[in-house]
């Protein structure tokens, strides 16, 4: 068994609790794409077999989100778990509107305090937790899309996030708050979409079981975004790197029809990448 669940995570429960269920429920490896805190929810693709061995070909795939932000206050950790440390003004819905242009493109994001990141070896959310006093440098992320949705409450307003991996959507409403000379946290998040993987074909995970999981796994040549490769010299099987006139590029590649792995062609020659089978 291999390939992909696409598993729609409750708010609550965190992201290894789901890897942890499915592999209780398949004894095989399982790794997620993504994490998601416990207060948000949404799609978490979970990998399971070899597919945990295709990560790093997703790592720049597009996410969406429908997130919630309040104005006029903010908390340590950026979302509604922190304490409010201080306010600011609720600004009027086209004062929104006109800041978001600046956040949309290849900007750069410091992330929050309580965060994975590491700083000389802690993570960010130890080193805060401990009342430490640290910086984390600022990294480059995607906006693809940053739309205003509506407004939920008196000061909060629901927005729409296409963007790629790495990005702090807690970030984000601190940067658009900082914009307006005001703050804001998140209250609220769902990812609607992770790549080729969406909500509406998403499973909860109450829903799977030992006899029904094989029923919702994804196969892995489904999933991976790449041609196929036809007719490769056998030797590739070998190892060896063959003789090739498509482009550069990478491609799926088969073995007797049956899905085999990846290759790569480089050069005029092309060479087993990966093999998933």
């Amino acid at each position: 068994m291999t390939g992909f669940i696409n598993v729609f995570k409750e708010e609550g429960v965190s992201s290894a609790y789901v890897t942890n269920r499915i592999k209780r429920l398949c004894r095989l490896s399982v790794g997620h794409m993504g994490t998601l805190d416990p207060l948000a929810s949404g799609i978490l693709p979970v990998g399971v077999g070899n597919a945990t061995r295709l990560f790093d070909y997703f790592s720049d795939k597009t996410k969406v989100y429908e997130a919630k932000f309040r104005f006029g206050a903010t908390t340590e950790t950026l979302d509604r778990e922190g304490e409010i440390v201080s306010g600011g003004r609720i600004p009027s819905a086209s004062e929104i509107a006109g800041a978001l242009p600046a956040l949309t493109g290849v900007i750069e994001q410091i992330p929050p305090r309580f965060s994975a990141k590491s700083v000389n070896g802690k993570r960010g959310y130890e080193l805060a937790r401990a009342g430490a006093e640290f910086t984390l440098p600022p990294k480059r992320v995607r906006i693809e899309a940053f739309v205003l949705t509506g407004q939920t409450a008196t000061d909060e307003y629901s927005f729409r996030i296409a963007c790629g991996g790495g990005t702090y959507i807690r970030s984000l409403a601190r940067d658009l708050a900082a914009a307006l000379g005001t703050q804001a946290y998140m209250t609220a998040l769902c990812r609607t979409q992770s790549g080729i993987f969406t909500a509406e074909t998403s499973v909860p995970l109450d829903r799977l079981t030992k006899e029904n999981l094989s029923e919702y796994l994804i196969p892995t040549e489904n999933v991976l975004p790449f041609p196929v490769l036809d007719d490769a010299d056998p030797r590739i099987f070998n190892g060896v790197a063959v003789p090739c006139g498509r482009a550069d590029g990478r491609y799926k590649l088969y073995a007797d029809g049956n899905f085999y792995g990846l290759a790569v062609v480089e050069n005029g020659f092309a060479r087993a990448e990966k093999k998933l089978c």
